[in-house]
């Protein structure tokens, strides 16, 4: 009769050598400091999770935040399709209470704001301290964005800023990259 003993400190070893990957991972959380103002203007996509809404989107994919007087921030969603033609989705973000870093945003009509399933998470998950790229994402892990103050991203940046996003969980097997890396 064969003992399986040793293979006890094998699996036990193997353990130990993992552990050091899970102790790795990020929480996935909204940043602890947006300032909206200073959020506020165009941002550039870089990549994203695929998400039936830009289906049609080749390139030139802009988000521009825009703060309203009563703390709201205007959101205009812009992007190229392949007929060469600008896709425009114009919403609204609004921000969650004791969570800077999150927003809830809206696309759907005014007259359907009351309920809650016409609005969606939108949480910065990480931020360039002079705001010149952002992380997007939810608690879900479902989206993600990947954004830039320019129409182009760093490829060291980029692969820094992915390997942030898969240690908070998301997978990224599908990242669909939208501009151009140098």
């Amino acid at each position: 009769m064969r003992s399986r003993k040793p293979l006890l400190p094998a699996f036990l070893a193997l353990a130990a050598l993992a552990a050091p990957a899970y102790a790795q991972e990020q929480v996935n959380v909204p940043v602890e400091t947006l300032d909206l103002q200073r959020y506020a203007g165009q941002w550039h996509e870089i990549a994203h999770l695929p998400m039936f809404w830009q289906r049609d989107c080749v390139g030139d994919i802009t988000a521009t935040y825009t703060p309203n007087a009563d703390g709201t921030v205007g959101v205009r969603n812009a992007c190229r399709t392949k007929d060469g033609k600008t896709d425009v989705s114009q919403g609204v973000a609004r921000p969650v209470d004791a969570k800077p870093g999150a927003l809830e945003v809206r696309f759907a009509p005014d007259w359907l704001s009351w309920l809650p399933m016409t609005w969606a998470d939108y949480w910065v998950i990480d931020l360039d301290p002079e705001y010149q790229w952002a992380v997007v994402g939810g608690p879900e892990r479902e989206n993600l964005w990947i954004l830039s103050r320019q129409p182009e991203m760093n490829r060291a940046l980029f692969q820094r800023l992915k390997a942030s996003a898969a240690m908070k969980g998301y997978n990224l097997r599908e990242l669909k990259v939208m501009a151009p890396l140098r």
